[in-house]
C-alpha cells in the first residue's frame, strides 16, 4: 500500500492528511487520485464506504486555481453529503482555496452572499445550484472541474434533468469525474455526451455493490411482532452504533417515541425536520448517540464512522435502497451487519436484494419471549382512531387527528393490506 506522499499530491495537502489521521489512501484513492492529477476525465465505481470523496476532491485542491471566478463545482443527491464533502474539504484545503455549500432548505440570500466572497470550490445539491445560475449568483462558464458525486443516487432522486442543464452551461474544456457505487445506463449516456475519453476505475468486482465486511441477516414477522423483533436483535447483538430504518416519516416519530420509551439513547433524522434539527441530530449521532431513527434521507450518502449495524424496521421497496442502506455500516473495511425485518409476503424482496447485491442474506430466528407485547402504546390509541399528534409537538412534525383515519394511516406505514 502506497503514502500519500507518494501520489504526487502537494506536500502542504499531505502534511494536512497526515495530522487528520489520513496516512494511506484507500484502494479508490490510490487508483484515482495520480490519473486525476493528470487532468483525465474520470468515471469511478467503487462501493459505498471507500473513500470517493477524497478521491475526487484532492486532485482539485492540488490544481484548482484560485481567482475572481469559481473553478471547481460538485453536486450531491443531498445536502448532508454537500456539508459532508465540504468538512472534508476543508481540512485539507492546505493553500485556502476557499469552499461555499449550497443546497435548498436553507436561506439562498445568505449562500448569495458566501458566493460573493469567490470561493473556489462550491458543492451543491442539483436544484439549488441551478437556482443560484439562473439568479445569476453562480458562474459556472469557466470552472475547471465538474463532480457529480453519488451519481446513480442523483439519478434515482430524479435530477438527471437539472444535472443535463448543468453541464450544457460549464465550458468544453474541463476535467469531469463521476463517482457513482452503480453505473447504470444514463450515467454512461452522460459521459459520452459530456466527457472526453473518461478513464474507467472500478474498485472490487463488477457484481459486488456491497463491501464483503458486513453480514447480512432477515427475520420474519407480521406487524404485531416488529416491535418485539426489534428488541430482541438488539438484546442479542448489543449494537455499538445504529441506524434503524423506517419506510415513512410517520413511522420514525412512532419508532423514536417507542424506543425512547424503552430507555434507549436515540435522535431522529427526517425530511420533516427542519434543516437545523436535522444538523442538531447529525451531531448528536456524531457526538455518540447510540440509535439514529430515519427515513431513506439518511441512506443517501452520510458518512458517519462507527455504525456497526443497520436495522431495516421496513425492507426498502427498491433493492438499490437497501444496498445503499447497509453501505451506512462498515465504513473503511470496517465490520457491520445489515438485518432486516420482513413479513411472510416480502420474502421476494429479499431474493431481489441477494440477486442485486451479490450478497448472502442469512435468516435469523430470534427469541422474542421476553418482548412480547412490546408495541407503542400510541397504536392502541390509533386502533381506537384517536390522533396521538392532536396536541402538536415541538421539532416541527405536529399532526392533527381530526378528519383522518389514524387506523389506515398506521396501516400504510407497516404496509400490509391484511385486518
Amino acid at each position: 500500500m502506497k503514502k500519500f506522499s507518494e501520489l504526487g499530491l502537494d506536500n502542504r495537502i499531505v502534511e494536512l492528511l497526515n495530522r487528520n489521521g489520513f496516512i494511506e489512501p484507500t484502494e479508490v484513492q490510490e487508483k484515482a487520485v495520480p490519473i486525476a492529477l493528470e487532468g483525465k476525465d474520470l468515471i469511478v465505481r467503487s462501493k459505498t464506504g471507500t473513500g470517493k470523496t477524497y478521491a475526487f476532491m484532492l486532485p482539485i485542491l492540488d490544481r484548482a486555481k484560485r481567482g475572481e471566478h469559481v473553478g471547481a463545482l460538485v453536486l450531491a443527491p443531498t445536502r448532508e453529503l454537500a456539508l459532508q464533502i465540504a468538512a472534508m474539504t476543508r481540512k485539507v484545503d492546505a493553500n485556502g482555496k476557499g469552499v461555499t455549500v449550497v443546497y435548498g432548505g436553507a436561506s439562498i440570500n445568505v449562500q448569495i452572499q458566501e458566493l460573493r466572497r469567490k470561493p473556489t470550490i462550491v458543492i451543491g445539491t442539483p436544484g439549488r445550484v441551478l437556482d443560484l445560475i439562473e439568479r445569476g449568483a453562480l458562474d459556472i462558464s469557466r470552472i475547471q472541474f465538474m463532480v457529480l458525486d453519488e451519481a446513480d443516487m442523483m439519478l434515482d432522486m430524479g435530477f438527471i434533468d437539472d444535472i443535463e442543464r448543468i453541464l450544457a452551461l460549464t465550458p468544453a474544456q474541463k476535467q469531469t469525474m463521476v463517482l457513482s457505487a452503480t453505473i447504470p445506463d444514463a450515467i454512461v449516456s452522460i459521459a459520452r455526451r459530456h466527457m472526453r475519453d473518461p478513464v474507467k476505475i472500478v474498485v472490487g468486482k463488477e457484481e459486488e455493490l456491497v463491501v464483503n465486511t458486513i453480514t447480512h441477516f432477515y427475520s420474519i414477522a407480521d406487524y404485531r411482532g416488529k416491535f418485539a423483533t426489534l428488541l430482541a436483535y438488539i438484546k442479542k447483538y448489543n449494537p455499538s452504533k445504529a441506524i434503524v430504518f423506517a419506510r415513512t416519516k410517520h413511522m420514525a416519530d412512532i419508532l423514536y417515541d417507542f424506543m425512547k420509551s424503552k430507555g434507549f439513547d436515540v435522535i431522529l433524522m427526517h425530511g420533516g425536520l427542519t434543516q437545523a434539527k436535522r444538523e442538531h441530530s447529525l451531531g448528536e449521532f456524531r457526538r455518540g448517540a447510540r440509535f439514529m431513527i430515519a427515513t431513506n434521507v439518511a441512506a443517501r450518502g452520510l458518512d458517519i464512522s462507527g455504525i456497526s449495524d443497520i436495522i431495516n424496521f421496513d425492507v426498502p421497496d427498491d433493492p438499490n435502497l437497501y444496498v445503499h442502506r447497509s453501505g451506512r455500516s462498515a465504513r473503511m473495511n470496517a465490520d457491520g451487519r445489515s438485518f432486516t425485518i420482513i413479513n411472510e409476503s416480502q420474502r421476494d424482496l429479499i431474493t431481489q436484494i441477494k440477486n442485486l447485491a451479490n450478497i448472502r442474506i442469512e435468516r435469523l430466528d430470534l427469541d422474542t419471549r421476553e418482548f412480547e407485547g412490546a408495541m407503542p402504546r400510541m397504536q392502541m390509541r390509533h386502533e381506537h382512531g384517536e390522533g396521538r399528534y392532536g396536541r402538536g409537538r415541538s421539532g416541527g412534525y405536529g399532526r392533527s387527528g381530526h378528519g383522518r383515519d389514524r387506523r389506515r394511516i398506521y396501516k400504510n406505514d407497516f404496509s400490509y393490506s391484511h385486518r
